[in-house]
This record gives C-alpha cells, structure tokens and sequence, in this order.
C-alpha cells in the first residue's frame, strides 16, 4: 500500500501531524509512506523511521526567484518536483493542510483515495473524493487524528488497536545534532553561570497526554539514546513569532532574563530564526545572555530544548518543538486558541488575558491587551514555580516515569 502525506507547513502543524504519522505505521506497518513538506519544516523529518521517503516543495523559493525574474531554475524544480510526486502510483492520499497548494499536490499526485477535510476553504474541498469533518473545537493534535479514526472505521483487529496506542512525536535527534549544540554551549560559557546546576542523567522522554478530553497519554522519541543530559542548566526563551499580535514586548523579555539571571541563578539561552530580534532584547539586559538566533537547525534546536530547564515563548513553532521533546513550556497565549494550538501535554504552563475579544485570531491590532496585559512578575512566578517540577510530578506520580529521585 503506497500512502502519500501532504502537510506542508508550518513548524508546529508538522509537528502535529508527528502522532498521526505514527499511528499510520502501526496500522499499516508494510506500507511505504511519503510525506511531501516545504523546505522550512523538512529538517524534522529527517530520519523519521515511519517515513520510507521525504519529497521537498520549494515552494516559496520558486515563487521569489519568478519575481526576481529568473525563470529557467523555478521550472526546472517544480517540474523535478512533480515528477517526484507522480513517480509513484498511490493508494491513498491524505491533505492534513487542507488549502489549495495542498489540495493541487492532491490532484497531480493521480491518488485512487484522495482523503481531505469537507471544508471549502479555499475550494480544497473540490479535490478530494473522500472527506471527513473538521472539528475545529478539538486541539490540532486531536483534529489530525481523526484521519486514521476515519480509516479505521468498522476494522477489528490491529487497525482499531493501532489508535489505542498514545500519540507519539518523533523527532530523531543524532549524535552530530547533539556535538553541535554542547559546542554552541561551550562557545558561550563566558555568557552563562559560572556555578551551573547539572541535569541529572534523564531516561528516554515519559509520555504525555493531550491537554484536551480523555486522550491516551503521548511520548516523544529523540533518537535510541536520548540526548546527553549533563549539561549546564539554563532557561530557553522564544520571544519570537510570525504575527505581530503574538508577540510580548522586548523590554519584558528583557527585564524577565535579568530577574532570571540575578534571583534565580540560572542562565538564559534565547533562541530564533535570526539574531537581529533576539540581539534588540539582549542589548536592553543588565545580565548576560546567549543569542543563539539563526544559528541551529531545528533538530539542534530539539535537542537545545531537549536540554533546558523549561522554554518560555510566544505561541509559535518552537513551543511546539520544545512540547514535543517533553520540556517544559510557558506559552503566552494572545489572539490564538490553547484549546486548539496550546503545547500538548502535562506540566506546561499556558498565561493568557481573557478578554470579551479574546480570541479574536488576527494578525493586526492596533490595541494588543491580550499580550500587553501579561506581566513580568506573572511569568517570573511560573518559571520559578515549574523550576520546581520534579517535587511537583513526585506529588502526581510523575518522578518514577522521568527517573528523577526526590
């Protein structure tokens, strides 16, 4: 059974797709699955041992070098790209993205059962011969899975089994990935506490539950081995997002990583696509603290957040990133949903406003209380308290699963 997923973009939406990709192989464990994904999320595929093969749109590159005027180059990958995709004969494709630059990779693909959501946003809907219901109410996590509930329908045996299993996000974390982070790390110690805390040695990440309904409890691979716990301690900060009504503003993040830094003695990394915005927040602090902007893959930046104490950010790909690699998160929440997109499991924390337009899902505002209202005493109190963590999951049962000893 050839099976083809299409989920392009972004970060987060990948990620999320992670537990459905997971419960397609043990439902069908002989089938050879393809993921097409943009060029932005590929890295966190790489190495999926669920995945037979990965095919790369450059999508928005084609698309900025047509308006530069280059021609030949653009055709060649897209053409390159769709013979990629019909090279092989499919028994069933799945648009988890469910817009039209998905819906069309549907359509050239030439699939027998072309799965999708029964919405017409973007008339996405039209190409599809088999659709389901998109509930919108349920977390992303949640809302993907129910492709493979669909597909299971009225089977016995090992396709109903295979989503009694926990949803599991698996993100291959490699010794190269792990030597490039421990050298970023050392090339920055000057910048971090000279009396650092260690990790205690951690086994492989514990499973973690949705954070919506009676949902089996999920659990996150990061290679065989795990990454190398021994490491400094330090606090990760996101302050990062692709829309302006997500963001908190830089002189909070900065006077959160000084009272970090000076009452709590921990050290604070703070991460990104690019410097620039994480060097403005690092230029307004007191203290010191490591800018890492731009300089890691994604799989370096699991495992980074694989390594910290906790990740405070905005609500963006990176939160999930770090969700999935069961760190702990303090998501500031604005425009957008928790209930829907919130980091998935137990132990995070979400720090929201909620106000009558609350949310709203806008990329503009003009007023954004929602983000402006969050203060810096409240997420200084959350870091401390999770900080915490492990007396805290020894109260839940949660000590024994992680291997902490109180």
């Amino acid at each position: 059974m050839n099976i083809l997923i299409v989920k392009l973009s972004a970060i987060g939406d990948v990620i999320h797709t992670l537990p459905s990709l997971a419960a397609l192989r043990r439902c069908h464990p002989d089938a050879d699955i393809t993921w097409v994904v943009e060029e932005a999320a590929a890295d966190l595929l790489a190495e999926n041992p669920d995945l037979n093969r990965v095919i790369v749109s450059g999508r928005k590159r084609w698309i900025q070098e047509l308006r530069r005027g280059k021609i030949a180059a653009p055709l060649r990958g897209m053409l390159s790209f769709f013979r990629e995709i019909r090279r092989r004969p499919y028994d069933l494709v799945i648009d988890f993205h469910g817009l039209l630059k998905s819906a069309a990779i549907v359509l050239i693909s030439g699939g027998k059962r072309k799965l999708g959501y029964d919405s017409l946003q973007e008339l996405s809907g039209l190409f599809y011969n088999e659709k389901i219901p998109e509930q919108m109410g349920k977390h992303a996590v949640d809302r993907y899975l129910d492709f493979v509930r669909y597909l299971a329908q009225g089977r016995e045996g090992r396709d109903a089994a295979c989503l009694k299993r926990p949803p599991e996000f698996t993100i291959t974390v490699g010794e190269e990935e792990q030597r490039r982070v421990a050298a970023l790390l050392n090339e920055h110690a000057a910048s971090l506490p000279s009396s650092w805390e260690r990790h205690p040695p951690l086994p492989p990440v514990p499973p973690h539950p949705l954070p919506v309904g009676e949902q089996p409890e999920a659990k996150t691979a990061a290679g065989e081995e795990g990454v190398h716990r021994d490491v400094p301690r330090f606090v990760a900060v996101n302050p990062v997002a692709f829309w302006e009504t997500k963001l908190w503003e830089d002189e909070k993040f900065a006077e959160l990583g000084d009272r970090l830094r000076e009452e709590l003695g921990i050290g604070i990394v703070l991460t990104g696509g690019e410097a620039g915005p994480l060097e403005r927040i690092r230029g307004r602090m007191r203290t010191k603290a490591v800018n890492l902007g731009g300089r890691t893959t994604l799989r370096e930046l699991a495992c980074l957040y694989r390594q910290a104490s906790l990740l405070v950010t905005t609500d963006s790909g990176p939160m999930h990133l770090a969700a999935a690699m069961g760190t702990p998160v303090i998501a500031l929440f604005g425009p957008t949903d928790p209930a829907r997109t919130g980091p998935c499991g137990p132990g995070h924390r979400v720090i929201r406003r909620v106000l009558s337009c609350a949310p709203c899902f806008r990329k503009r505002c003009d007023l954004p209380r929602c983000m402006t209202e969050i203060s810096v005493e409240e997420v200084f109190k959350a870091v401390r308290e999770m900080l915490a963590a492990p007396k805290r999951l020894a109260m839940t049962g949660w000590t024994k699963k992680l291997g902490i000893k109180e």
